[in-house]
Order: structure tokens, then sequence, then C-alpha cells
């Protein structure tokens, strides 16, 4: 059982980045606020919250803009919508890309193992946000499911690009072709699944820990191993330092340093100082 650590301890404790939160989800509409208020006191201070639609794109943008202190954004089309990103998608989508707020690209990628749209279409569509992304200058937020192939031989065209490999839940081998691509690599609260995670365990040992990013990706993966479990299936930011104490459990570091690591990874990849100066 890792120590939990009162809101007064927090002070003096590093503050952690949730770099994957679907905080637009409808899950969240009654109580936004309150959600972000639990973020706040459990030590997360800054997330990025994900855009994986032309609408949810659109919502993640005016809620980073009505939270400048807590909230950045990525703008993109998810594999899932990749049918629906037509030139009028596209036009807009470039547009928001733009906004400063928008600190990467994505969600995109392939994902092969729900093919909600075709694979063709898929294809062009990470192409189209690669491209985007190269031409703006900033970072890609990447998603893969059971497509690693394909993903790696697209990713080798856009040899300058840096980004995160979001939601990571694959082998060492897979994690070892992102990092020789100059990626991140970010790891959800599917490392506290004893019947899936297992694997994950060494796949964190031999990430450098200047490439490690961790995230919640809330709504979903909400960590299996929790006690007590909450009451709904909900996975939040509030929860990120239970996942971030199983990360320094495997990693034999301690929980300080590896929060102090991630938050500035995050901050170098998204251009999102960690630290505000003081005045």
């Amino acid at each position: 059982m890792y120590p939990v650590r009162s809101v007064s301890d927090m002070s003096d404790s590093p503050t952690l980045f949730d770099i994957g939160i679907n905080l637009t989800h409808e899950s969240y509409d009654a109580d936004r606020a309150a959600v972000m208020e639990r973020a706040a006191a459990a030590g997360v201070t800054r997330m990025l919250v994900t855009g994986a639609s032309l609408a949810s794109s659109r919502d993640a943008v005016a809620l980073a803009h009505s939270h400048p202190d807590t909230l950045r954004c990525t703008t993109g089309v998810h594999p899932h919508h990749a049918s629906e990103l037509d030139d009028g998608q596209q036009q807009e989508l470039a547009g928001l890309a733009r906004n400063s707020v928008v600190v990467a690209v994505g969600e995109c990628g392939l994902d092969y193992f729900r093919d909600l749209s075709p694979r063709a279409a898929q294809i062009e569509a990470f192409r189209w946000q690669l491209q985007l992304a190269k031409e703006i200058g900033k970072p890609v937020f990447l998603h893969q499911r059971e497509a690693h192939d394909d993903f790696i031989a697209v990713l080798r065209d856009f040899p300058s690009l840096r980004g995160v490999a979001h939601c990571f839940t694959d082998g060492v081998a897979q994690a070892s072709a992102y990092l020789d691509l100059g990626l991140y690599v970010g790891i959800t609260g599917w490392i506290c699944d004893e019947r899936r995670g297992q694997h994950l365990h060494d796949v964190v040992r031999m990430i450098p820990a200047e490439r490690l990013l961790i995230e919640t990706d809330g709504p979903y993966l909400l960590p299996r191993d929790m006690r007590p479990k909450p009451a709904s299936r909900r996975n939040e930011p509030a929860y990120l330092p239970h996942i971030l104490a199983t990360i320094a459990a495997a990693r034999a570091e301690s929980i300080d340093a590896l929060a102090s690591r991630t938050t500035q990874n995050a901050a170098d990849l998204f251009g999102w100082p960690a630290v505000e100066p003081h005045h």
C-alpha cells in the first residue's frame, strides 16, 4: 500500500502533469469543476485535454481557454473518426491546431483492433495530421492499437516530428521502436491491471527517465487495484498519483523524483513550463 498524502502535504511535493485526459467527455458534464478541484488537491496541476474528433477538439479548445493556468489541449481525429475527415474538417482542424492553447496535434494514429474506419482512411488521416504537425511545428499525440508495423512505417516518413505514444499498452519491442524514433511513451493505469498490464512493469523499467510521461486517459482505464475502489467506474486526474506510485515501484525510484521528472518531460515536450516564474 502506498502512502496517501494529504492536501496540506502537497505544497512541498512536485506537481503532476496528466498528459492525457478526455475532460470534455460527457461523463464529466455534471461535475467537471469538482473533478478539476480534486485533481488540484491531489497535486495534478496541469492537464492536457484530448481532442479526438472535430467536435471534441472544438470543446477542448474552449475548455482550455477557460482554464489557462491548468489546461492545454490537443486537436485531431482519432482513427475511429478517420472516415469523417473531409476537406471541410481538415480546414477547420488546421485552424484549431494553430490556437495558442493547442500544444499537440492528435489524437491521431491507427487502430486495427476495432477498425471503426477503413484502414486506408485511417492511414490517410494519420498522414494528414502528421503533415499538419510538421507544418505548424507542434508535437503529435499518437494512438496505436494492433497496427504497429503500419504505424511505424508511416511515422518513419516524418523523422523530424516529436511526440508521445499515448496510452502505451504494448511490449518492450514496440516501446524500443518508438524510443528509436525519438518519441516519448505515455503510461496509464493499464500498468495497475494484474490481468493485462503486468508486462508494462518490464516496459517502464527500460524507458529512459527523460522519455517517460504519465496519464490517466480518464474517464477510461480506472486503475483496477485502487482500494477502496471508487463508487463510480470513471477514472479521473486525481488518481494520477496512484499510477505514478505503481510506476515508481516498478522502476525502484522515489515517487517524488519520478513526479518531478515526468512533469519536466511534459513541459519540455509540450512547451509549457512546469513552474511559473515568480514575479
